[in-house]
């Protein structure tokens, strides 16, 4: 869903490049067979609704094979790379539109068909001459999910290839409970049978949308209206603030994952914004199968599209040659491994993959959790108020003494920042236009110059002592890699919402002006070598984006408030003996 990029670029837009080509660091599955398209195919529902599909068949097939599908919102037509690539590697493909959307028939219901239509297509697919039972399903983002839907319908899949899937309402229309602005353009685009291509890529018209929505200080509930769309989906969304069954019953259950035998093979990167949902789909299988399930995982220094086609360069950062790794090739290779029984990919040489930026080479591991050696702790202080780079405070080893609370200050009404943000280039993952700039809405704090190479490789976890004066507000902390000359790298980053504090499922408004703990423990997984001398950056701020749905901190529901409800905030954060703010580290294993 390219969230990421929408989020932190001002020329973000939704953008899904064509799949094909060789890349390093995976065998090569020559072509052998010519595509034979079929744009007519016509898929029956269980409820007389018909879906479109376009067909490859490799020309010439003598029997019956492995075939493999893509149940897409976003039309057959964008699934054409993998239709020719797969169909002349001898597979058969089929691109299904989604009901509602290309040429299939019905309403359409994202997070609402899924589940069964994606069971009767693979029921359908398997009961075709061309077909030989095995069926499997692979796309990248909502075609990611659409395959966890057909799981959670009970289809009988051989395998699965999920790339950036979201898990619904962990990271998609909701991250942490927070809701993405970029929920409304995307509707957009989906609405109707055909795609609205050319308005999504109109970065400068997105950006300029979503700044005059906040200005009009509507509530947020109301965007829809605002975009020219009355939205059925988007008001079901915000009437589901929270994690609760509502957003369950769109992704398989516990006792589903833990039955799931067939294998899997999940991909995401390090700047995906479908990263939470892919490794939650990981985690669950992992955890709920009694660590049994044959569940593989490919995670890189990926962008969200650079999942589906990897680069070299993007965001104003080069990765080493080795990370363009050749994606439809790797694919190829697991469905002969596990429809054909064919050798295991070369590329798997265990259940996980990483890339250890600055290091530039893979790693491997058992599991996700085996990836990280250790935890070390940092401790915040600080000598002034640190609401720059330039007097930041301190990452140290041991707890502060008496230090006084540091303190930002929030006005949802204030745009300033929020336009700051805009005059960042697309290099956003180097850019430090909104750190280096004195503003008093966020703290930033500095560890000493790391003495030797070190990897860091897993989950970083930030516990702190938090006092607000409002009910309510949204945090964001980021964490960097500053080299000696002062360039900087993000890493990764999490939000939070106040209320939230305890809990996904729990809502608590702030009802004290004490300090209280706050767990940022759900940050994005990142591996990268830090080299001696470069420090690490964490910054505290207010979470305010044109990305996201606009927290004013009066304590009504979100989706309600208007600017007329802004509050000004003043965060205190306490990094005393008796209430220790720090940052828990994640240190890779020895590279033997």
């Amino acid at each position: 869903m390219n969230r990421r990029e929408y989020l932190l670029s001002a020329a973000s837009v939704l953008v899904l490049a064509a799949a094909s080509g060789a890349r390093a660091a995976t065998g090569e599955a020559k072509a052998v067979y010519s595509p034979q398209i079929n744009y007519r195919i016509r898929i029956p529902m269980r409820d007389g609704v018909h879906l479109g599909a376009t067909l490859y068949l490799p020309r010439g097939l003598g029997k019956p094979r492995p075939t493999i599908f893509s149940h897409t919102p976003y039309t057959a037509d964008l699934y054409h790379p993998e239709g020719a690539y797969f169909s002349t590697r001898g597979y058969p493909y089929l691109a299904v539109d989604m009901r509602g959307r290309g040429d299939s028939e019905g309403e359409f219901a994202p997070f609402g068909s899924e589940v069964n239509d994606g069971h009767d297509i693979v029921d359908w697919i398997a009961r075709q001459p061309f077909c030989n039972g095995k069926v499997a399903g692979n796309g990248h983002s909502w075609v990611g999910y659409t395959q966890w839907a057909a799981v959670h319908g009970g289809a009988k899949l051989a395998t699965i290839v999920p790339l950036s899937s979201p898990w619904v309402g962990l990271d998609f229309p909701i991250n942490n409970n927070i809701f993405y602005a970029f929920a409304v353009p995307w509707l957009t685009h989906v609405d109707g049978h055909t795609q609205r291509n050319t308005m999504m890529k109109d970065g400068a018209f997105q950006v300029t949308e979503q700044l005059r929505f906040i200005e009009s200080g509507l509530p947020f509930r109301k965007m829809d209206e605002f975009y020219g769309i009355e939205s059925r989906p988007f008001r079901e969304w915000v009437s589901h603030p929270q994690q609760d069954e509502y957003w369950d019953r769109r992704n398989p259950t516990d006792e589903q994952l833990a039955g799931l035998t067939m294998p899997v093979l999940t991909m995401c990167g390090y700047f995906d914004g479908d990263q939470p949902g892919a490794l939650e789909f990981y985690r669950r299988h992992q955890r709920f199968s009694g660590g049994k399930a044959d569940h593989y995982l490919v995670i890189g220094p990926w962008g969200h599209d650079q999942v589906r086609k990897p680069e070299a360069e993007f965001f104003g950062i080069k990765v080493g040659a080795s990370s363009v790794i050749d994606a439809l090739g790797l694919h190829t290779d697991w469905f002969a491994f596990t429809m054909e029984d064919g050798p295991r990919p070369a590329f798997l040489q265990k259940k996980v993959a990483y890339y250890v930026m600055g290091a530039d080479k893979w790693r491997y591991a058992d599991t996700l959790g085996a990836v990280t050696a250790r935890h070390d702790v940092l401790y915040l202080g600080s000598g002034e108020n640190p609401v720059s780079a330039y007097r930041a405070g301190t990452l140290g080893p041991k707890p502060a003494g008496k230090d006084e609370p540091d303190h930002y200050i929030y006005d949802p009404r204030d745009l300033g920042a929020l336009m700051l943000e805009l005059s960042q280039t697309q290099s956003h993952l180097v850019d430090q236009t909104a750190l280096l700039t004195d503003t008093a809405d966020k703290l930033v704090y500095q560890s000493a110059p790391f003495e030797k190479d070190t990897e860091v490789s897993g989950v970083f976890k930030f516990a702190a002592w938090i006092a607000i004066d409002q009910p309510d507000t949204d945090f964001l902390v980021s964490i960097h890699d500053i080299a000696p000359d002062g360039t900087s790298m993000f890493l990764t980053d999490t939000r939070m919402r106040a209320r939230y504090r305890e809990g996904l499922r729990t809502e608590k408004l702030i009802d004290t002006k004490a300090p209280l703990r706050y767990d940022f423990d759900r940050f994005t997984f990142v591996s990268r070598l830090i080299k001696a001398g470069n420090r690490l950056r964490l910054v505290i701020r207010a979470n305010q984006s044109v990305a996201w749905q606009r927290n004013y901190n009066s304590g009504k529901p979100v989706a309600d408030e208007t600017m007329a409800d802004a509050r000004t905030v003043t965060v205190r954060l306490f990094h005393d003996s008796a209430r220790p703010s720090a940052l828990s580290i994640p240190v890779g294993q020895p590279d033997s």
